[in-house]
């Protein structure tokens, strides 16, 4: 890292320090938790995810910036309680990397990609105690995705998983029945049983989606991604051809709007349907 590099990164971690000190810092700042901050984590490295995919290089650079400062912060504050410091979080994921590459830092020589993720995946074992010779179980595998992506994502990870292993429909038309029952069976719960309930059967619903998705071929979070911008662009027409804010107009003032903008997009070859 040049000096230039190594002094605005002393200077970010200078200013993380001023903003929660007791003595002048911001009182916003002093209030936060790791826990009240797992949120901004998320929607930072989210934002980074689709500055990386607009290709637009400022924008790139100021959301990392912005996740970058989510790990100062984080550290800054446990630093305040001899937990640990950025200079160990640093140093540790500095010393991970040498270990896992050994062909780099050490004197292994490998001879493809697929040597290089044996190698890694040897030494995460190492690491965490396990047994490299013991296959490890299904259920710890998917309890790790389960944990560590959001939810829909990691919902369609662990059907990949699991079919892989043979807990499968025979044919899609068995994943439709499936279908079929879990509808009824949220609808009933919507009817008659608790809040947690209804969650339950929520989320069985969902994720036999998830697995119609699978069996198709289709990736479920690029699908809603694409009808959440479809449903913004759509909204953002309808501001533009009202008079005043939508709040203002009544149910059947909104849905002429709705067919109008929905008639724009179509007419400038951006048609796709997220609504009747």
């Amino acid at each position: 890292m040049t000096d230039k590099n190594l002094e605005a990164v002393q200077h970010l971690i200078e200013v993380i320090a001023k903003l929660r000190s007791p003595n002048g810092g911001c009182p916003w700042d002093l209030e936060q938790t790791p826990e009240t901050l797992i949120p901004y984590i998320l929607e930072e490295a989210y934002e980074v995810v689709d500055a990386i995919r607009s290709g637009d290089r400022a924008a790139i650079a100021e959301e990392l910036g912005d996740l970058l400062m989510q790990v100062v912060l984080q550290s800054q504050i446990a630093s305040e309680t001899n937990q640990f410091s950025l200079a160990e979080v640093a140093e540790g994921i500095a010393q991970k990397l040498i270990r896992r590459h050994p062909h780099v830092f050490a004197d292994v020589k490998v001879d493809s990609m697929e040597q290089i993720h044996q190698n890694w995946e040897l030494i995460k074992a190492q690491e965490k105690g396990e047994d490299p010779n013991k296959t490890p179980r299904l259920s710890d595998k998917l309890r790790r995705y389960s944990r560590s992506l959001p939810a829909l994502s990691a919902g369609m990870k662990i059907s990949q998983k699991a079919a892989q292993t043979g807990f499968e429909w025979e044919t899609v038309e068995g994943v439709w029945v499936k279908f079929d029952e879990e509808l009824a069976e949220f609808k009933q719960a919507l009817q008659n049983e608790s809040k947690d309930n209804q969650e339950s059967e929520l989320g069985d619903l969902l994720f036999t989606l998830i697995n119609v998705a699978r069996w198709h071929g289709l990736d479920p979070d690029a699908a809603l991604r694409s009808t959440n911008r479809k449903f913004i662009q759509r909204l953002a027409i309808m501001e533009s051809l009202a008079d005043e804010s939508l709040e203002n107009y009544a149910v059947e003032q909104l849905e002429v709007l709705w067919q109008q903008a929905k008639a724009k997009l179509n007419n400038e070859g951006n048609g796709n349907s997220i609504a009747p």
